[in-house]
């Protein structure tokens, strides 16, 4: 970084990353206990924030909690749409979030494959 338009650009960018993260009505929660990380959850993590990114998901608020107690399962991530049931996927890998993403949040059909909870208040 060497002028002030660089500085500007990493303020935009940053401040992009942080509305995905922090605000928005659709929320996903993925378990970062230990089971949870060493099942993969930071990957998986990761893998939620490139797709989001990806394809331009401005209103998603990301989260993450610690173990529920279902660590035969994890990676658990959590998808929470207004007005909708709490869904929760098990085992989840890398490979399913552009799955989880495009179908679930984008398109709100639930991938029934993965789901291994439904919450209702």
């Amino acid at each position: 970084m060497k002028t002030l338009e660089d500085l500007k650009r990493l303020r935009e960018q940053l401040k992009t990353k942080n509305t995905v993260r922090h605000e928005g009505g659709i929320q996903i929660i993925v378990g970062m206990g230990t089971c949870g990380i060493a099942a993969g959850a930071r990957q998986v993590m990761t893998a939620i924030l490139d797709e989001i990114a990806k394809q331009n998901l401005q209103t998603v608020k990301i989260s993450q909690t610690g173990c529920i107690g279902m660590c035969e399962k994890e990676v658990l991530v959590d998808v929470v749409r207004p007005n909708e049931p709490r869904i929760t996927y098990g085992r989840v890998t890398v490979d399913d979030i552009p799955k989880i993403i495009s179908e679930h949040i984008v398109n709100g059909r639930i991938v029934a494959e993965l789901a291994i909870g439904k919450f209702t208040e």
